[in-house]
């Protein structure tokens, strides 16, 4: 059984879900996502004798969502973790994120080898950070029409995905997912993010009407901004991480992500997957969960929890 509370670190309000105790485990979300999107982990992980903490990420849910889009960057999101060990009375933790959670896991990692004495990824490979901005790569190659790219207007995004939130939650979580599941990262002209779906499938096993409708009306309080205003800041943390060019993640380090994930599909993806050991000299398994897609933790949390918590246990010396 978890419970929650308000922690304030590296000058913001972050909302958590915690339970057990023993060594830190900190559970860093995507998005569209929140805390909640753990739910199966946290207890697997506090049983296996781990204090665990997921915290709504910066911008999420019940934690603090700067305006400024300059206050979304990696240094941010990697400074919110930090405060929160600090917050928490420790030194060190195990950290462990999915989809936009992953990057600032193993940023966590790359950036404080001294505090992250261990990193899971689940389904967003670590950074290799390219030569050239993501942005810019994108048009050289003649793209236009990607989600990266449509969500970087101000308000744009915000409008079509706050227009009914249930709708969108539904697709975007609860999407059955299209015979090419990479089709939806791509905007058609006037259909907007949400037009490759029309939301009234049934939802897949794993999300209950009751969870889709604690993702809606916390996405109804607190709107889209201050998640989207992470992928504002794709270019800017490429410049930001330019000291880090090449560098490796020594510590251990696990990769998950379902077969059928999009993220790692893709042209860029799979190659990543195959070159993780370039920056992951210590990663002790690399788990394709066969049939899981994107939501990886959620859709398939038995393995997912077995995972992890054999990581944890060889990394982390469970009290």
């Amino acid at each position: 059984m978890s419970t929650s509370r308000v922690v304030t670190a590296n000058g913001i309000d972050l909302f958590i879900r915690e339970a057990g105790q023993g060594p830190l485990v900190v559970l860093c979300h995507g998005w569209p996502e929140l805390s909640y999107s753990w739910r199966h982990q946290i207890p697997a992980i506090a049983a296996a004798g781990f204090h665990v903490v997921a915290p709504d990420m910066r911008g999420f849910g019940q934690t603090t969502a700067p305006s400024e889009i300059s206050a979304y960057t990696i240094f941010d999101t990697v400074g919110d973790v930090v405060g929160l060990v600090q917050a928490l009375g420790e030194t060190q933790a195990i950290v462990i994120g999915h989809d936009w959670g992953a990057p600032v896991a193993w940023h966590a990692a790359l950036f404080r080898p001294d505090i992250f004495t261990a990193v899971a990824g689940l389904s967003v490979p670590p950074p290799f950070r390219g030569r050239g901005k993501p942005l810019d790569l994108l048009r050289q190659n003649g793209i236009t029409n990607f989600y990266w790219q449509y969500f970087q207007k101000p308000g744009v995004a915000e409008a079509e995905l706050e227009r009914d939130v249930a709708h969108t939650m539904r697709i975007v979580l609860g999407g059955r997912g299209l015979a090419d599941p990479t089709a939806a990262m791509f905007v058609q002209e006037g259909k907007g993010f949400l037009g490759h779906a029309s939301g009234h499938d049934p939802l897949p096993g794993w999300l209950s009407e009751a969870d889709l409708a604690y993702f809606t009306e916390t996405f109804r309080k607190s709107g889209f901004r201050g998640g989207l205003n992470w992928y504002r800041n794709l270019d800017r943390n490429w410049e930001l991480t330019a000291p880090w060019q090449d560098a490796q993640i020594r510590q251990p380090s696990l990769f998950i992500a379902g077969s059928r994930d999009a993220v790692i599909t893709g042209l860029i993806g799979s190659k990543l997957v195959e070159k993780l050991e370039l920056v992951l000299p210590n990663l002790t398994r690399k788990v394709i969960i066969e049939g899981a897609g994107h939501w990886v933790q959620q859709e398939r949390p038995d393995e997912v929890n077995a995972a992890l918590v054999k990581f944890l246990k060889e990394n982390g010396a469970a009290r």
